[in-house]
């Protein structure tokens, strides 16, 4: 029997089964597991850094002027190309290809994919999408992969298994439609979305990586996801950051290459925050720095290709203020560097009680005799 019968039957008893599909029986897709979120999120400066070179020689995104793009629908001979990994459905009893890769397939039209209702990891990245709603069919899916295709809307149903989305590089211009309550990776970056809305704490509560580099954002407003531990918004033109007082689970905030000068929307509740990227950032006065002194676990910050890190003693003066860094920059904190602003520190307190005592003496002094 060829490969075509084989889908085409598999399909065919996939589709009279009408049992709940047991996510638990399938094996994760490469790369998908929280493990990788999580070193994701934990990566060092440099990695950070080359993975912002890369993505800033990608390409830019297209014109809106609209170009002529031959229709090209997906067809049943490429996905029996592009369809692999057998599994169990429904009871156990039958079995459905669950994995589909048709990236790079020009295809402008994929209606045929609503008949394949078991798929659960699905890439159509790289083609000239402008309509998923086909994928609405796709109740089961876990895994979905639309980065670069001309997609102005990211909007789905609800779907109930879906945990990783990425429409990186599209012409996608608000957040709203996503509403998939298993949602824990979503990647919207290299869009045009120039407010965070409809991104509803109640629907998703388990997201807990979300990227959105490089649209049009001026403001952190609207992220208000309580679970999010990654948050990714370089290349932006953001100078304010409502909302992120909102984040009391947030780890990590990527915030390169945005017009940030005012350090204002830190808060003590945000006591997870450990790694601050501010490079390339408008921040010119050092006394900024001090609104970071609520976050008790901070132990890493990026402050270079801002103003203030031209300053004399901008290390020291960094660490004299932020007394848990660990590193600053690129470079960690020696012994001998957590040392002497130690002792600055300490001379200073005591300087600064010294003339405490003084005034006080001088207005005691100078006070009515009674």
């Amino acid at each position: 029997m060829s490969d075509h019968e084989d889908t085409t039957e598999l399909e065919d008893n996939a589709a009279e089964d009408t049992a709940a599909t047991e996510v638990e029986e399938t094996e994760a897709p490469e790369g998908e597991d929280e493990g990788e979120d999580k070193e994701e999120g934990e990566k060092d400066e440099d990695d950070e850094e080359k993975d912002d070179e890369d993505k800033e020689d990608e390409d830019k995104e297209p014109e809106e002027t609209e170009e002529v793009i031959p229709a090209k629908p997906l067809t049943q001979e490429v996905i029996s190309e592009s369809i692999s990994l057998l599994c169990k459905i429904g009871t156990g009893l039958a079995h459905a290809f669950v994995r589909l890769d048709a990236r790079e397939k020009e295809v402008t039209d994929i209606s045929i994919l609503a008949s394949f209702i078991h798929l659960r990891y699905v890439d159509l990245s790289i083609n000239s999408l402008k309509d998923i709603s086909p994928l609405n069919n796709l109740t089961h899916l876990l895994t979905l992969k639309l980065d670069k295709n001309l997609l102005s809307s990211a909007e789905l149903n609800e779907l109930p298994y879906l945990q990783t989305a990425s429409f990186a590089h599209n012409r996608i211009k608000t957040t709203d439609g996503i509403e998939h309550p298993l949602l824990e990776s979503l990647n919207l970056s290299w869009n045009n979305i120039s407010q965070v809305t409809s991104l509803s704490p109640e629907k998703l509560t388990m997201l807990h990586t979300l990227e959105l580099r490089a649209n049009k954002l001026t403001s952190t407003r609207g992220i208000v996801i309580p679970t999010l531990k990654f948050l990714y918004l370089a290349q932006n033109q953001i100078n304010d950051l409502t909302d992120l007082d909102q984040l009391p689970c947030l780890q990590l905030l990527h915030m390169r290459d945005n017009q940030i000068a005012t350090l204002d929307g830190f808060s003590e509740d945000m006591k997870a925050l450990m790694y601050i990227n501010m490079r390339g950032n408008q921040i010119v006065n050092r006394k900024e720095l001090e609104k970071l002194q609520v976050l008790p676990l901070l132990d890493v910050v990026i402050f270079s290709e801002c103003p203030i890190s031209d300053e004399d003693d901008y290390r020291i003066e960094t660490l004299i203020t932020l007394r848990r860094l660990q590193r600053l920059d690129k470079d960690a904190y020696t012994d001998e560097e957590k040392q002497e602003a130690e002792e600055i520190h300490e001379q200073r307190r005591l300087e600064g009680g010294e003339e405490g005592a003084e005034e006080g003496g001088g207005e005691e002094d100078n006070a009515p005799a009674e």
